[in-house]
């Protein structure tokens, strides 16, 4: 299958930066898609991002309710960040759900997906994974994280996605993921 596609493959004959800081690069990359014409395309270069889905027993998932300035909007979010040099992303994101939340996952995370959230013109890994227990060991250390911690069932995602009150594919993603895996009986999410 992978011969049949080679043709729409596009070239890359180089890249160069256009913004590089620490949060976010832009470069200019020089391509040929398969129609031959030859120009230079804009790539956004993000950090690699863990997020958690944290459920209980209750079957409520734990959100940060928060204000995202960039789109000038509140709306409900999970919890993830940044996967540290070095750092595998499942570790990252049970060191952010302390961290945002002060709840600590327990047991093994199950691997939900590894997606692009924009593969047109942004490169930003995304890891999910999911805990079904959490324990609460203290207080949030990283107090602009949300203005409210709060855990919501699970079944009421559904409308708050579609009443755009969840923010996020780092979010939106993992919690349809799982919504779908549940009602399709799968007990196995990885």
């Amino acid at each position: 299958m992978a011969d049949l596609h080679e043709g729409l493959k596009w070239t890359v004959y180089g890249e160069r930066p256009v913004y590089d800081n620490e949060w976010v690069k832009v470069n200019l990359v020089d391509v040929e898609p398969p129609d031959g014409s030859r120009f230079e395309h804009h790539v956004v270069k993000l950090h690699h991002v863990a997020v958690a889905l944290l459920l209980n027993e209750r079957e409520e998932v734990l959100t940060l309710w928060r204000y995202r300035f960039a789109v000038d909007q509140w709306g409900y979010e999970l919890i993830g960040g940044l996967v540290e040099e070095g750092e595998d992303p499942a570790v990252t994101a049970a060191r952010e759900a302390v961290e945002e939340t002060g709840w600590r996952p327990v047991g093994e995370p199950e691997h939900m997906a590894t997606f692009q959230p924009l593969p047109g013109m942004v490169d930003a890994p995304v890891n999910a994974y999911i805990w079904r227990n959490a324990e609460k060991v203290g207080e949030p250390t990283d107090g602009e994280e949300a203005a409210r911690i709060e855990w919501i069932p699970v079944d009421q995602m559904l409308d708050l996605i579609k009443r755009g009150e969840v923010l996020g594919s780092g979010a939106i993603v993992p919690l349809l993921f799982y919504l779908a895996s549940r009602n399709a009986g799968s007990a196995d999410l990885g």
